[in-house]
């Protein structure tokens, strides 16, 4: 099962206007009829939470309604209904795409992948010692770019009351497989289509709080992260954790709360595995968690009478 990624997430909101504005300032473009999309089509779609088309959540509170997964041929898609039908209702839509659910009750929907192909470069760096990589006269940063959008929506990592039975789901149903481990607390998972290091990561959880922990959409590099970032805060948003960089993954990573019951995360660089990588298993810590943390603070500049913290005397 040619399953490539993530080609959208489906929300039910109850704030249009703010959640369209939202994404807007984190980068995404307003395609139209709620579909806000990276450059290379993934989106994440709003609807009124009240909307009758939408799935209904898979627990009270829970305002993602539909994660709609691209597969890479007509092959695959055929595939997956077969394998689904056996133990539960799959419907085939008016628009082609299939929808089911998983073991959890969160609906997914399957189509031909909308993802377009990129051709850009991307975040390059000059280090001493290696040929050049950013050219002579090439700036590294602009502090006048416009809009950064991100290149391709990257993950989801869920709550799940049972982690094994869910993982099985996923390994044994849709052909995931699992490249890193916190244990006890959940894996990290890809599908065949992507060297991805995760396009899903599990959390163990009580029942009551099934749902959603975060999303996110991979930037073109760490200098987009801090600088999207950065502007995001000043726009009002509130940062939750970061910036920094993961370990398991490798990933820059900046999270921020946001009106989807759930973390909103700007994400770069993650690592890419094969069939040949060989899933670690460490237990959850904050060294596991990221490599390193950075605090952020507005703007400052150097001067007499400051100090090296920052504060003037």
């Amino acid at each position: 099962m040619n399953i490539v990624g993530l080609d959208s997430l489906v929300f039910g909101v109850d704030d249009l206007e703010g959640c369209g504005q939202y994404l807007r300032d984190y980068g995404l473009q307003d395609a139209g009829n709620g579909r806000f999309e990276a450059l290379d089509g993934t989106a994440i779609v709003i609807a009124d939470e009240d909307d009758p088309t939408l799935p209904p959540p898979p627990t009270p509170g829970c305002r993602l309604r539909k994660t709609v997964m691209g597969v890479a041929d007509t092959g695959s898609l055929e595939a997956i209904a077969a394998e689904l039908s056996q133990d539960r209702k799959v419907a085939q839509l008016p628009d082609g795409t299939i929808q089911s659910a998983d073991d959890d009750g969160f609906a997914l929907g399957f189509q031909l992948t909308v993802r377009k192909t990129l051709a850009r470069p991307g975040e390059i760096v000059n280090a001493p010692g290696s040929p050049f990589q950013r050219g002579v006269n090439h700036l590294g940063v602009d502090a006048h770019a416009p809009q950064i959008r991100p290149r391709t929506l990257s993950h989801l990592v869920c709550f799940v009351p049972d982690i094994a039975k869910t993982e099985a789901f996923y390994v044994n149903r849709l052909g995931f497989r699992c490249v890193d481990r916190f244990v006890g607390v959940g894996p990290f998972l890809r599908p065949a289509g992507t060297l991805d290091h995760h396009t899903l990561f599990l959390i163990g959880a009580p029942p009551h709080m099934k749902g959603v922990e975060h999303f996110t959409f991979h930037f073109s590099g760490p200098t987009e992260v801090m600088q999207n970032g950065s502007r995001f805060v000043e726009k009002g948003y509130q940062p939750f954790w970061g910036p920094g960089r993961h370990q398991l993954g490798s990933n820059w990573f900046w999270y921020f709360n946001s009106p989807f019951g759930c973390h909103m995360e700007m994400d770069a660089d993650m690592d890419q595995h094969d069939a040949t990588w060989r899933a670690r298993e460490i237990p959850l810590s904050a060294d596991a968690s990221q490599a390193f943390l950075l605090g952020y603070r507005k703007k400052w500049m150097p001067g007499p009478g400051s100090s090296a913290n920052g504060d003037y005397a």
